[in-house]
């Protein structure tokens, strides 16, 4: 898995999605 160039927004979108979620 490279994940190197977007350690930090791969998990804002995932914070965003979650929270999305409730």
């Amino acid at each position: 898995m490279s994940g190197k160039r977007y350690p930090e927004e791969f998990k804002i979108e995932a914070v965003k999605q979650v929270v999305d979620r409730g």
